[in-house]
């Protein structure tokens, strides 16, 4: 666990608190720091949608695995 002192308005911690649920102000960031990088990661995966390119089709990807007998 990394320990470190911020400053935030106290109206938008109240707000954030109320709005997560959280039983403490820590866990309320703690979910908005989770929530807003799962976001951006989100936002990433969208932003590269059909600029990639695959040497494989897709139906090789199903059906094609040896393993699979």
């Amino acid at each position: 666990m990394y320990r470190t002192t911020i400053t935030l308005p106290q109206g938008l911690v109240d707000e954030l608190v109320k709005v997560t649920r959280a039983k403490s102000k820590t866990r309320a960031v703690t979910i908005a720091i989770e929530e807003e990088i799962r976001k951006r990661k989100l936002e990433n995966i969208k932003s590269s949608a059909g600029s990639l390119e695959f040497e494989i089709e897709a139906e090789d990807l199903r059906h094609g695995d040896e393993r699979l007998g």
